[in-house]
């Protein structure tokens, strides 16, 4: 979507919620995280009840030995989630080097060179605290170039503004659908002499189909996406899972960890297996920081499978 496909009121739209995120973008630290953070933890939490029901369900499906108190108060810091994840989305709409540096790091940048071993790759992760701390890798390593593989919003106004929020000189937003004429169009010369970093995250709920691999996912029969495999198999692409860890509010550091190293021989559904057991235990360990608004679970296997 093309900021000169919308129109005139969807132009106005999109310029008035930039600037607003600009806005507090530039605010002090602890206004944003402390004050704002918690003005919007009051409304999603205490006023509006957002997506509650989904919540709790999730929650209690995917940790049925937990008590039903436990539930509500992971319930209640997972909206505190929510809330910061707001604020990070606004303060990522203006990051000079010298904010990046500070809410951002990467705690094994040479081991990300030597497990792709100097070509392209392929970064994998969840919707797991903050997903858009991936588009600014390329800061502590300029040999790469970050591809967002996107899935386009509803919204033509939402998605216009997370293009821009993920367009830099460190990240060039795709979407799903045009990603394989993407790589192939750029596989041999790179994007701008960079190698790629093709950023998925791959723990959506994806289209039915009829031939989809079932996984047992949090206690639950759950379907993921697959492309990262195909494709990394098909182009010999290394594959590393990219867990984030939150170490303050606002702040962010990544660790790479290699699922798939482009060359081994493996069985089909085994690297989607890698990336489901490894994600699924980040959840276990911090599970407020995981997406459980999302209605993740909408589809159900068939009764034969």
């Amino acid at each position: 979507m093309k900021t000169n496909d919308l129109h005139v009121g969807q132009r106005i739209a999109l310029e008035l919620l930039w600037g607003l995120a600009r806005c507090i973008a530039v605010l002090p630290y602890w206004f944003k995280y402390y004050v704002l953070e918690s003005i919007l933890f009051f409304l999603l939490c205490d006023l509006l009840h957002y997506r509650r029901r989904i919540i709790l369900e999730n929650l209690r499906n995917s940790f049925p030995e937990r008590s039903e108190r436990e539930l509500r108060r992971l319930a209640r810091k997972y909206y505190h989630t929510l809330a910061q994840m707001f604020i990070d989305t606004f303060n990522f709409t203006y990051m000079p080097a010298r904010k990046i540096r500070r809410c951002f790091s990467i705690e094994n940048i040479d081991e990300e060179r030597r497990l792709t071993r100097g070509g392209d790759w392929i970064a994998i992760m969840g919707h797991f605290g903050c997903w858009e701390v991936g588009s600014f890798m390329p800061f502590y390593d300029d040999t790469v170039q970050a591809v967002g593989i996107y899935h386009p919003l509803r919204s033509k106004v939402l998605d216009s503004f997370y293009r821009r929020l993920r367009s830099s000189s460190y990240s060039v937003p795709v979407a799903k659908r045009q990603a394989m004429r993407f790589y192939l169009h750029h596989r041999d010369t790179g994007y701008n002499g960079r190698r790629l970093a093709l950023g998925m995250i791959a723990d959506q709920n994806p289209p039915a189909r009829p031939d989809a691999h079932w996984f047992r996912f949090l206690n639950q029969d759950t379907v993921f996406y697959d492309g990262a495999e195909q494709m990394a198999v098909r182009y010999g692409m290394p594959i590393l899972f990219t867990a984030v860890e939150r170490v303050a509010r606002g702040r962010y550091r990544i660790r790479f960890e290699s699922l798939y190293d482009g060359v081994e021989p493996v069985g089909k559904h085994e690297i989607t297996e890698r990336y489901v057991r490894r994600l699924e235990r980040m959840i276990v360990e911090r599970p407020e920081l995981w997406m459980w608004s999302h209605r993740r679970w909408k589809q159900k296997p068939d009764a034969e499978m």
